[in-house]
């Protein structure tokens, strides 16, 4: 009876998570894409109003449980992570609170209806509210690491193109919203960011004010020199385009480098899997048969 209480509290655990990936995946997944493509030409797998509406839900279920509690101190770091994510709506807040409230409630009463308590019922359930409580801070700083890695590849199309709008006569708000428009489908997450910064000159915010708040809103590095070199450029009145093409030269070293790092790391990252998975197969293969027959002529001696 424990048993079963246990596999269907797991797969009932299982079933909501798998929800709220569903519901909260960035875009289509591409496997779905794959298959609908080859299944039904360019027919999309599952229509985005579907998705749209269980994120909404998902979304206004946690924000209301959010309601319930006053906002914590952290306020302001909580909101900059929620916009480095790529949340910008105004319930966000809410929806984080709800969340770190529902997590722990939802692990614990699995950890009590399984009867996983009975271990150490003291440990057991701080484990698990604990867990719950860091659930949603890890989900949150997951899409952060993502949405920068995309930001991060995103950068040198986007500064080939600023570069080359600019040696075209245009200027630095034009050139930026001009890239903005380019990079919609290739790019989204760098072409919102372009277009929020247009947004806050023409609403009278200083360009150099605009320019970092991008910085602080991405938190890359790349592009917190990216702005500071824009600033230096326009305080000192040098060529915009011969520093960009500077800067990107430098960001192509950067990105070569990076590339030789990681693969200097392969040959480490391979150890644990060596030696953990593959090697204790290979010396079953190896040596299993000469094991057997040395047991065998062991009993037969006997």
């Amino acid at each position: 009876m424990v048993w079963t209480i246990a596999i269907v509290t797991f797969i009932a655990t299982a079933a909501v998570v798998g929800a709220l990936v569903f519901a909260f995946a960035p875009g289509e997944l591409g496997f779905a894409g794959r298959l609908s493509r080859l299944m039904n030409g360019s027919a999309p797998m599952r229509t985005p109003e579907f998705r749209e509406k269980q994120t909404e839900r998902v979304w206004n279920m946690f924000a209301s449980v959010g309601k319930l509690v006053s906002p914590s101190t952290g306020a302001s770091r909580n909101q900059l992570m929620m916009i480095r994510a790529g949340f910008r709506r105004a319930d966000a807040m809410l929806a984080i609170s709800g969340a770190r409230i529902l997590c722990p409630l939802v692990l614990v009463f699995s950890a009590v209806a399984s009867g996983l308590y009975r271990w150490n019922p003291a440990v057991v359930l701080a484990a698990a509210a604990l867990g719950g409580y860091m659930i949603p801070e890890g989900c949150l700083l997951w899409r952060i690491h993502r949405r920068q890695k995309r930001l991060r590849h995103a950068i040198p199309d986007g500064l080939d193109l600023l570069v080359i709008c600019v040696e075209a006569g245009l200027g630095l708000d034009h050139a930026l919203l001009r890239v903005s428009e380019e990079l919609q489908l290739t790019h989204p997450e760098l072409s919102e960011e372009l277009q929020h910064v247009n947004a806050e000159t023409r609403m009278g915010k200083n360009r150099t004010e605009a320019l970092h708040e991008l910085a602080r809103r991405t938190g890359l590095d790349d592009i917190k020199a990216l702005v500071a070199m824009l600033v230096q450029t326009e305080r000192f009145g040098t060529s915009i385009a011969q520093s960009l093409r500077v800067y990107s030269d430098d960001l192509r070293l950067k990105r070569r480098q990076r590339a030789e790092e990681a693969a200097a790391k392969i040959s480490v990252k391979m150890v644990p899997v060596l030696v953990f998975f593959i090697f204790p197969a290979f010396m079953v293969v190896v040596l299993g048969p000469a094991v057997i027959t040395i047991m065998r002529q062991f009993l037969n001696m006997r």
